[in-house]
This record gives C-alpha cells, sequence and structure tokens, in this order.
C-alpha cells in the first residue's frame, strides 16, 4: 500500500513538472471567453485554449471566422480551415488580438493556430 502510494506520488509530481514544460498543460485547459474579453490586455498575443458552440459564421471572400459562446461570452474566431457548422461543440487555439478599434468599440478576435502534426 505504502509503495504504490509512493509510485502515485512520484508519477504526480512529473506530470506537474512536465506538464507546463511541453505546453500539453495548455492544452488541456480552457479560458473562459468572459475573461479574454474583461481584460483583452492581459491576453494580447498570448495563445488561448476556448470551448463553446458555434453561434454564427461568416465566410467573406477575404475572411472566414465564426462566433464561439460559451456560459461566459461570445467572441469570434478568425480561421483559414473549414468552418465549423452552427451549433456545433468546439474547442479552438489560437492567439488574442484586438482587429478592429473605433472610439471605445473594439473587436477582440482569436486567430485560430493551424492544427499541428499530432492533431492531424
Amino acid at each position: 500500500m505504502q509503495r504504490n502510494r509512493r509510485i502515485i506520488f512520484s508519477a504526480a509530481i512529473v506530470l506537474a513538472i512536465t506538464l507546463p514544460a511541453c505546453g500539453l498543460r495548455d492544452r488541456l485547459t480552457t479560458t473562459p471567453i468572459g475573461d479574454i474579453l474583461k481584460s483583452p490586455r492581459e491576453y494580447e498575443g498570448k495563445t488561448v485554449t476556448v470551448s463553446g458552440v458555434v453561434a454564427d459564421e461568416v465566410s467573406l471572400i477575404a475572411v472566414k471566422y465564426f462566433t464561439v459562446e460559451d456560459k461566459t461570452g461570445r467572441i469570434a474566431v478568425v480561421t483559414n480551415r473549414i468552418m465549423p457548422a452552427k451549433g456545433e461543440k468546439v474547442r479552438v487555439r489560437g492567439a488574442v488580438q484586438e482587429m478592429f478599434s473605433l472610439g471605445t468599440r473594439r473587436i477582440i478576435v482569436i486567430k485560430e493556430e493551424p492544427p499541428s502534426e499530432t492533431q492531424r
């Protein structure tokens, strides 16, 4: 019994040390959309992962984006990938950017990263 506890404790320490180093922790956790919208300067240029439901989708000639909604808010996701369907549950990883600003109005978006080789 004591040996099993040591093994579990050792495994937990190894995971705590290696997850941040390989970026896996960031891939497993999500950032509430409301947090990004409340304090966009804290997230500017940083890579985040959000998850939620696709609320809207727009595909123009030069820009494709969809809106992701979770229980804390909505955010637009600019993408070069195939558009998800409205109502689809998605998990998106990308950098937070200010797309447009006019007076006090700002449009904060996530620029979706292309999938890595391990995600394909």
